[in-house]
C-alpha cells in the first residue's frame, strides 16, 4: 500500500454510472486507496477515518477526461486553413508539418508545447498519434511520461500516397523502422506504453498492413488508425480494396480491426450497416470528433445510433483537426452536432444529452484504457478538481447544472486539481 494514494477529496462529486446516469453527490467524500476509487460516500467509511481529508471547499470535482484520437504534431498549426476540406487539409497542412518532425530539435520544441497543453488541460488518458519518424515518437513518449498522463502514442505508418518527403520507402522498410521503435520504447514507461498506427488504408498498402497485422499478434499491441471520415475518402478506400464489402473490411482481412487487442477507430461519420455490424462485433472502438467532422466539412456522425447499439464510444479532439485539446468542448459540441443531424439528416435520432455527453468524455472513452473515467468502486482514481466560482450566477444551481455550465463555458484556467492513478500532477 502507497500511503501517499490513500486519501479522501471531499466536495460535489459527479460521475457517471452508465451511459444515461450521472450521479451527484453534493459534499461526499471520494476515497483513494492505493491509486483506485474506494467509492463516493455521504460520511467516510470506519476503515477510512485515519486517511487524509483534503477539503475542495465547494468545487466540483469529476473523473479525469479522455481522449480517444489526438494529433500531437499538429497541434502547432491548430486554428489554420479550417476553410479546406479534408484531403486538401491535409495536403497543405499536415505533410508539411509533420515531415517537420524528422529534425528531432523542431520535434522537441514542438513536442515540449504540445505535451505541457495536454498537462494542464483536463485530459488524464489519451491516444496520440505521432509522424512516421521514429526518434521523434519516442522523443513525444518520453515527455509524455514527464506529465504524469497515461498515454498511448504511436509511430505512423505510411507507404503510399503521401509525399515523397513524408512516405517511408517501402513495407519492409516501415516495418523496420516500427520494430526499431517499439525495441526502444516497449517496457520503457510507467505511464506510455506504444499503440501500431496506420494512418489510414489509403496510405498503407496491402505488404504493409500484412505486417503490421503480424507485430500485433506477436507483442499484442493495440491499434488506432482512422474510419469512413470522409466521401471522399470512402471512395478512395473503395478503388483501393475492390474485394471488401466496406472499409472496416480494408482493416480487418489484416487482423487489425478489434479483437484480443483493442482498436480505436476516429470518425465513422459514414459507416454503413454492415460496417456498424462489425464494429460491434470486433469489439472496435469509435473516436467520435465533432468539432474536426464540422471543420473539415466531414459529416455528422450518429452517435445515437452508436450509443442505441451500444458501440464502444468515446470522444476525440483530433487536433488539428479540431481546435484545440478540451474534451469539455468536445462534450458540447457532441451535443450540437446530434441536434443538427436530428434536425435536418434525420428526426429518428434524438439529441445527445449532457449526461451522455459526460459519459463519451469519461467512462465511455476510459473503458479503452480499462477501468477509468468513474469513481465506481475499483476504478483507477483518475480526478479533476474544477473551481465555478468565476462563473457567476444570479441564482443558486444544482451540482448537475454547475457541471453543464462548466462543460460550456470553462477552460483550462478553471482546473485547479488533476489526478491519475491517485497520483497529483498539480
Amino acid at each position: 500500500m502507497t500511503g501517499d494514494r490513500n486519501f479522501i477529496l471531499k466536495g460535489n462529486i459527479c460521475y457517471s454510472e452508465g451511459v444515461h446516469t450521472l450521479r451527484t453527490v453534493d459534499q461526499g467524500f471520494l476515497i483513494c486507496q492505493n491509486g483506485k476509487s474506494a467509492g463516493v460516500y455521504h460520511s467516510i467509511p470506519e476503515q477510512f477515518k485515519d486517511f487524509l481529508v483534503i477539503d475542495c471547499n465547494d468545487k466540483l470535482i469529476i473523473p479525469g477526461l479522455v481522449d480517444l484520437h489526438i494529433h500531437a504534431p499538429q497541434y502547432s498549426f491548430r486554428g489554420l486553413s479550417m476553410d479546406l476540406e479534408l484531403l486538401d487539409w491535409l495536403n497543405t497542412n499536415t505533410f508539411p508539418e509533420e515531415a517537420r518532425y524528422g529534425d528531432l530539435e523542431y520535434a522537441k520544441k514542438a513536442y515540449q508545447i504540445f505535451a505541457e497543453a495536454m498537462k494542464k488541460s483536463g485530459t488524464t488518458r489519451a491516444c496520440i498519434f505521432a509522424t512516421i519518424h521514429g526518434p521523434a515518437t519516442e522523443l513525444l513518449m518520453d515527455l509524455m511520461e514527464e506529465t504524469g498522463l497515461k498515454t498511448m502514442v504511436g509511430k505512423v505508418n505510411m507507404d503510399r500516397n503521401a509525399p515523397d518527403y513524408l512516405c517511408e520507402p517501402g513495407a519492409q522498410a516501415s516495418e523496420a523502422e516500427t520494430l526499431l521503435w517499439l525495441s526502444h520504447t516497449r517496457g520503457k514507461y510507467k505511464n506510455v506504453t506504444p499503440i501500431l498506427t496506420p494512418r489510414f488504408i489509403p496510405s498503407c498498402t496491402d505488404d504493409l498492413m500484412e505486417r503490421l497485422g503480424r507485430l500485433k499478434r506477436k507483442y499484442r499491441l493495440p491499434v488506432q488508425s482512422h474510419l469512413s471520415e470522409n466521401l471522399s475518402e470512402i471512395e478512395w478506400v473503395k478503388s483501393l480494396c475492390p474485394s471488401t464489402g466496406c472499409y472496416g473490411e480494408a482493416y480487418d482481412q489484416f487482423g487489425m480491426f478489434g479483437g484480443e487487442e483493442k482498436t480505436v477507430m476516429a470518425h465513422c461519420v459514414y459507416s454503413s450497416e454492415q460496417e456498424i455490424e462489425l464494429i460491434k462485433k470486433r469489439g472496435v472502438y469509435i473516436a467520435h470528433c465533432p468539432q474536426s467532422n464540422t471543420n473539415l466539412a466531414s459529416g455528422i456522425a450518429p452517435v445515437r445510433t452508436f450509443l442505441d447499439l451500444e458501440l464502444k464510444t468515446g470522444l476525440g479532439t483530433d487536433v488539428a483537426g479540431g481546435s484545440g485539446e478540451s474534451i469539455f468542448r468536445a462534450m458540447a459540441d457532441a451535443i450540437s452536432v446530434s441536434k443538427l443531424r436530428w434536425r435536418l439528416v434525420d428526426s429518428s435520432l434524438k439529441p445527445v444529452t449532457i449526461e451522455e455527453a459526460f459519459y463519451l468524455g469519461t467512462l465511455g472513452g476510459g473503458s479503452f484504457f480499462g477501468k477509468t473515467g468513474s469513481f465506481l468502486e475499483g476504478y483507477e482514481f483518475d480526478a479533476l478538481i474544477l473551481d465555478d466560482s468565476s462563473l457567476s450566477h444570479p441564482q443558486p444551481l444544482s451540482t448537475r447544472e454547475r457541471l453543464e455550465r462548466f462543460i460550456y463555458l470553462s477552460d483550462d484556467r478553471h482546473i485547479t486539481g488533476k489526478y491519475v492513478e491517485g497520483k497529483r500532477i498539480f
